[in-house]
């Protein structure tokens, strides 16, 4: 996702990191093999420096035991979908964030559907030389579609959700079908515009070999949304694909927003980054995994 495999694994540290005479305050750390148990100091000779809110597979976390962290998958159907409370939305049980089933999203008219959702896998990183974190969520994330999508996937109906994990086609197809399709992040605790978009960039940015000025121009668009914007608990993000290369962003501390705040027209930015949250190797493993569940359900 970021380069090379690392081999390396995202753990969560429930407490402080004593090093040498200080206490480090809490941040990231990055273990070539997980403790037995996770409270106890590290050795940070282990660790492995990094710094992204989005973060490779290759760096999955460790989930405390006895915490229900399984993400739920949905019908098109919201009457049909796995709701927690209500059929007209569905919670992430990790993060209790409720995701409407539909919604409606400012720059085009199409009504979106829920198809899946994931906890936040991954916290924001640091630069800092001392490295410590501890089980901090930072966002929630659903995917929506304009229903008629699932219409564009008969050669895949029967299949399993871990066969259509394994054959990157089917997200391939989904991508590449003119019609809508929505990525929503909800933030569950404050984070710094420049450190969400130096994340995101850093995801982004090496997937694309050689930018063109038209990338360099889209890629300046998108980071000028973030930059010097502080990033509330509760923000809404929206990343709207609404063809393979043109997308809209709208950003909203108060809802669901009303406005657009940035069209991106490149092909390349906008393949990336579907390619970071869907792609091969992708930033949450379960937000694709719930992605597929829901699509296997809908495809029997």
């Amino acid at each position: 996702m970021f380069g090379a495999e690392a081999n390396c694994r995202l753990i969560w540290v429930q407490s402080p990191i004593v090093s040498g005479n200080c206490i480090s305050k809490p941040r990231i750390c990055f273990l070539k093999t997980k403790p037995k148990n996770p409270s106890l100091l590290l050795d940070l000779s282990q660790t492995h420096y990094y710094s992204s809110i989005f973060l490779s597979p290759f760096s999955l976390h460790f989930t405390p035991p006895n915490k229900n962290t399984t993400p739920t998958h949905f019908s098109l159907n919201a009457s049909s979908s796995t709701s927690v409370g209500s059929a007209e939305y569905t919670e992430e049980p990790a993060t209790k964030v409720k995701f409407q089933a539909t919604l409606n999203l400012p720059g085009f008219s199409s009504s979106l559907s829920l198809l899946g959702t994931a906890n936040a896998t991954t916290i924001p990183g640091f630069r800092e030389k001392v490295f410590a974190i501890v089980g901090v969520k930072v966002y929630a994330a659903a995917f929506y579609v304009n229903p008629a999508v699932c219409s564009k996937l008969d050669s895949w109906k029967g299949r399993s959700a871990a066969e259509i994990l394994e054959d990157s086609s089917l997200f391939s197809s989904i991508f590449q079908t003119a019609l809508e399709k929505s990525l929503q992040i909800v933030l569950v605790r404050d984070v710094d515009g420049k450190t969400f978009w130096d994340a995101l960039g850093d995801a982004i940015s090496p997937r694309i070999k050689s930018p063109t000025p038209v990338d360099e121009s889209a890629l300046s668009t998108f980071r000028s949304i973030f930059q010097g914007r502080p990033l509330k608990k509760g923000t809404f993000i929206f990343l709207t694909w609404l063809d393979p290369s043109k997308m809209l962003v709208s950003v909203s501390s108060d809802g669901l927003p009303s406005s657009v705040d940035a069209t991106i027209e490149s092909g390349n930015v906008t393949t990336s980054l579907f390619d970071v949250f869907f792609g091969g190797t992708p930033v949450s493993p379960t937000l694709k995994s719930s992605v597929a569940n829901g699509i296997a359900t809908i495809l029997k």
